[in-house]
């Protein structure tokens, strides 16, 4: 049960650490007035890729796409054809054992590429989430920012338009007194 307490606090302050962190990145944005999107968008820019991620990609958008789809059932109809119909014994005859072999080759080999890319786009996703977080929390900031300026903007206006009033009461009164003395 310790070890679970142990756990479960260390995952909570690695997680506060990490919030520390973005609240630094948007608090030094804000002091120095620049555009955290822009930031961003050249932090993401930089990052490189590997040529087994590039890879990974590239595999499971093609084979996650109508045009696969379409050359694979091609490919398997013809060599079906190839070896009913056009070779008396074929080289790989009825149970299409050979065809079998391949296409579990191809499942074995196609399924870890899919999830590494998975993986990859759940990276991406990950940062595309904190870089959300890290504008809507800058924009927090500045509206919090904004109000606290309007409310002082309201209250001196207000002690403005308390001044006026002032100014006006003691112009009635003189002209109250100017009335009484005639």
């Amino acid at each position: 049960m310790e070890k679970i307490d142990e756990y479960v606090q260390e995952l909570l302050n690695t997680e506060n650490q990490h919030l520390n962190k973005l609240h630094k990145i948007v608090t030094k944005s804000i002091e120095e007035e620049e555009l955290l999107s822009r930031e961003l968008s050249e932090r993401q820019g930089k990052i490189k890729l590997t040529f087994a991620e590039r890879l990974a990609d590239r595999v499971a958008s093609f084979g996650g796409s109508w045009t696969f789809i379409i050359w694979f059932g091609a490919t398997i109809f013809i060599w079906i054809l190839l070896n009913t119909v056009f070779f008396a014994k074929g080289f790989d005859p009825y149970p299409f054992i050979l065809l079998n072999l391949i296409l579990s080759c191809i499942a074995a080999i196609q399924a870890p590429v899919i999830m590494m890319s998975q993986n990859r786009q759940e990276k991406k996703d990950r940062q595309r989430n904190e870089n959300d977080y890290l504008i809507n929390l800058k924009a927090e900031m500045e509206i919090r920012s904004l109000n606290e300026k309007m409310d002082l903007s309201l209250v001196d206006q207000f002690k403005h338009l308390c001044d006026i009033q002032q100014k006006q009461l003691e112009m009635l009164m003189r002209i109250q007194s100017m009335l009484e003395k005639k």
